[in-house]
């Protein structure tokens, strides 16, 4: 059974804060900013980039890593089709998300394409050059019964502090088994355990420097 949306706070000048996890979304800094460096340029991105390129992602959130992983696809003249799969199990009111990705300029357009389809309610859309889907519901139980395999992950469920279901060693071996051979993850947390649990599961993991005031990331390669 899918949960009822999420209707977030809002704090310093808009950024959308769960008051389930009482964690922000995004950066406070720069939320596109941290999404460029952590997930995109994490994960070797633009340079890996070809047709059916699959990136799968837990925690959706905004919808801002689609946007902007959307932004760099067309921004870079990739031909074909980029593949986009998230796992939520908190999804974000339609209007809340519309609200939160305003915040960023830069992805307008993309974002005015895509709002009719948050108002209708929509977990699958295609578009030409995009084949999306959001699998609701709790990523331990969906996520193993999930037939792809991604080129790259986003990790960007909530600070593992206060949403450890989304970092414990048997999603990550999850992870693991949906990821393609040489694929890679990326994410904004450096916790020992979660880059155990990683390592545990077969990736190659290594520290990388942080976005903003975070000191360090994690990147992990499967051999």
């Amino acid at each position: 059974m899918t949960n009822q949306p999420d209707a977030p706070l809002w704090r310093d000048g808009g950024v959308p804060v769960s008051p389930r996890f009482d964690d922000p979304y995004y950066s406070l800094e720069n939320g596109l900013a941290e999404t460029r460096h952590t997930f995109l340029a994490g994960n070797g991105l633009p340079e890996r980039f070809r047709d059916g390129f699959h990136i799968a992602e837990l925690g959706f959130g905004t919808g801002l890593n689609l946007l902007a992983a959307l932004h760099l696809w067309r921004g870079t003249a990739q031909t074909g089709t980029l593949r986009f799969t998230s796992f939520e199990a908190f999804p974000m009111a339609a209007d809340d998300m519309i609200r939160a990705q305003a915040a960023f300029p830069e992805l307008a357009e993309i974002a005015s394409e895509l709002a009719p389809h948050w108002r209708a309610g929509a977990r699958e859309i295609t578009l030409p050059d995009l084949n999306f889907r959001m699998i609701a519901g709790d990523a331990r139980e969906t996520l193993p019964r999930w037939e792809g395999r991604a080129d790259a992950w986003f990790l960007d469920g909530f600070s593992p502090a206060k949403n450890p279901e989304l970092w414990g060693p048997e999603l990550m071996e999850e992870v693991a088994r949906h990821t393609a051979p040489s694929g890679t993850a990326a994410t904004y947390t450096a916790a020992g355990h979660v880059r155990r649990a990683l390592a545990a599961a077969g990736f190659e993991v290594s520290r990388a420097p942080g976005y903003g005031r975070k000191r360090h990331m994690s990147v992990a390669r499967r051999g």
